[in-house]
């Protein structure tokens, strides 16, 4: 995966968090004040964040180091972390179907994967800069 695909996931993603963010603490806070779960909807903005600049830092790597080849697995990775974590917490807070948390998880291994993902791209790379 390119570096330029990458940034441009993670400025999508961005762009989601940004709003949902916002619509969340706006538009549908009478929703999830009656689901009592705005706690849980900014732990998903939160982590949505997290892991959207990490994408971003990860596309500027890949820029400058294009032959990292184990850096697609920690963007998809990531991706899948998104979905499954902060997807699965938007979904619950909206709905108060408790039943979204057991998805949770699975997000959060897709999270733990893709930095150690990262971590074994450095691992097997000794040049992380261009020289």
């Amino acid at each position: 995966m390119k570096g330029k695909t990458i940034i441009m996931i993670a400025g999508l993603s961005g762009t989601l968090a940004v709003g949902l963010g916002a619509f969340g603490a706006h538009g549908l806070a009478e929703i999830l004040n009656n689901t009592g779960r705005v706690d849980t909807f900014q732990t998903a903005v939160d982590y949505h964040f997290y892991h959207t600049l990490a994408l971003l830092f990860i596309g500027l790597l890949a820029l400058v180091r294009p032959n990292w080849k184990s850096l697609p697995f920690t963007v998809w990775s990531f991706i899948g972390g998104i979905l499954l974590f902060s997807g699965s917490l938007y979904i619950l807070s909206l709905t108060g179907r408790t039943w979204w948390g057991a998805v949770t998880p699975l997000g959060g291994v897709g999270f733990i994967m893709g930095w150690l993902g990262l971590f074994y791209a450095a691992l097997r790379n000794d040049q992380i800069l261009p020289d």
